[in-house]
């Protein structure tokens, strides 16, 4: 009877990770996917994704890393940390495969497995599924604000795998702690991203040097043999960051960009904190008050890590917009633990067809609406400067200067690398030579025209509508409209070519 007993506790024990892909477990995941589809919307217009697959191109057609500005006028041949290289070379690698559809399917794809690897995440942490699905739902709402074609993703990526780990460690006392050093190996050449893993590993490993209990916190040290190997996993982890083609020079990086780039942080729209005023804000408003809310109910105890994961998430999220990604990695386990007042699922009365039913219908519902070729052309069309630009590499000579819109940049150094940019959304060496600046104080109408002539520009290339900087052109006498298709519009400087 005893062995019965056992075999039964065991087995009930195992039931939530062993039965994981059961129907209603693929019915919850395939909500979440359809969920997360309907914020990808049908764009790839990112601004960043064409130098970074341009890049990719220089070290695929060149073999060499780019290491010195080569694609803009105002600071080429400036020293520049290309931390990014392994991201683009997979993203030029997807766009290679079928250009816009594949570019747009290849960004999908890696989203889906991320909002379903915190579902996954989320039920490991509280065995929960119901719960789970609510955390996850809170974490794609959170999470959109990086949605597209982007290299972060692949930060975040490395992010949730460390996770993965540290989960595994806080659970069962145990981790396969040697897979750590080469999620920051490949880390650090995905995204400088990294150093944000490095302090929620600092948080896990710190709380567990500790014990004791504070009111519904409370902490356990680890034992000796799990100490032990924390240490060696730390050690371990140092001279993984320093394998990257830039060297020290990358390992500095996140702290250049912290201390060193004030522009960039102070005027770049993911860099801004969150405005409460709007709806994003009212989601983490929302966030804030369900913690606590749960702290102060909730009948399961805080560990001493999730507090620290919990409070360094929130903080990350409330002062950059940005990291509102990472935030939803390390709070929707949290969440979906204190959500313990879910009822469970029970699968005796779960009906097997009913599921694959609703999965099937779910995955019809994103075939149906995903979007053609000629769509996502069209978004491009309607966003990116093609024609502007098209325009410029027909009538502009090879000594001729172009300022463009911030925006525009990418675009130009992936459609037509021959005119150089004024400025792109590199940032951080257009701030080191004072470029970022005087871009600023141009489009803030601060002695705009002075600028545009201290820079010798022949041709602007900016938005048609509902720009201060092009109406002020537009109402100059020393410029005039050569093109414009209502999206982008080139001005030429009066006489330019006499």
């Amino acid at each position: 009877m005893s062995s019965i007993a056992n075999v039964t506790a065991s087995s009930e024990k195992v039931t939530p990770l062993g039965k994981l892909w059961c129907p209603f477990h693929v019915t919850i995941a395939a909500t979440i996917a359809l969920f997360t589809f309907f914020f990808c919307g049908q764009s790839i217009a990112d601004p960043d994704i064409w130098w970074h697959m341009r890049d990719a191109q220089v070290l695929v057609q060149q073999h060499h890393w780019v290491r010195v500005d080569q694609f803009s006028y105002t600071v080429a041949g400036t020293p520049w940390v290309n931390s990014e290289w392994l991201s683009e070379l997979l993203f030029y690698g997807i766009w290679k495969l079928h250009g816009v559809t594949s570019l747009f399917f290849g960004y999908v794809v890696i989203v889906e497995l991320l909002m379903i690897g915190i579902l996954v995440l989320a039920y490991r942490a509280s065995d929960s599924i119901k719960a789970s699905a609510v955390a996850t739902g809170w974490a794609v709402v959170l999470a959109v604000v990086n949605f597209g074609p982007r290299t972060i993703l692949l930060g975040w990526a490395c992010l949730l795998a460390l996770m993965f780990v540290l989960w595994k460690l806080m659970k069962d006392g145990d981790a396969p702690l040697w897979t750590v050093p080469l999620i920051f190996l490949l880390w650090v050449n995905l995204h400088g991203s990294w150093l944000i893993g490095l302090i929620v590993f600092g948080i896990v490993v710190g709380s567990g040097f500790v014990s004791g209990t504070w009111g519904k916190v409370v902490a356990e040290k680890w034992t000796p043999g799990v100490r032990r190997k924390l240490l060696i996993t730390s050690v371990a982890i140092v001279p993984m960051l320093f394998v990257n083609p830039y060297g020290y020079k990358e390992v500095f990086y996140p702290f250049d960009l912290a201390f060193r780039q004030k522009l960039n942080v102070a005027h770049v729209v993911e860099w801004a904190s969150v405005n409460f005023h709007e709806p994003r804000g009212k989601i983490v408003f929302a966030l804030l008050l369900a913690l606590l809310l749960l702290a102060l109910t909730g009948r399961r105890r805080w560990k001493l890590a999730e507090v620290g994961m919990a409070g360094f998430g929130l903080y990350m999220s409330l002062t950059y917009v940005r990291f509102l990604f990472p935030a939803a990695i390390l709070i929707a386990p949290i969440l979906a633990r204190q959500m313990d007042f879910m009822p469970r699922y029970k699968r005796e009365v779960d009906r097997s067809w009913v599921n694959a039913l609703f999965s099937a219908a779910l995955v019809a519902a994103i075939a149906w609406r995903w979007p053609s070729a000629k769509i996502i052309n069209d978004d491009l069309a309607k966003k990116m400067p093609i024609g502007g630009v098209q325009y410029l590499q027909t009538h502009m000579r090879s000594d001729e200067r172009v300022f463009n819109h911030y925006v525009y940049g990418g675009w130009m150094i992936w459609s037509q690398p021959s005119i150089p940019t004024f400025i792109d959304s590199r940032t951080d060496i257009f701030e080191y030579k004072g470029v970022l600046g005087d871009y600023l104080d141009a489009i803030g109408l601060k002695n705009s025209l002075e600028i545009v002539d201290r820079y010798h520009v022949n041709y602007i290339l900016f938005p048609s509508k509902d720009d201060p900087f092009t109406y002020l052109i537009r109402h100059t006498g020393g410029w005039h409209v050569v093109y414009d298709d209502g999206v982008s519009c080139v001005f030429e400087r009066n006489q330019s070519k006499g």
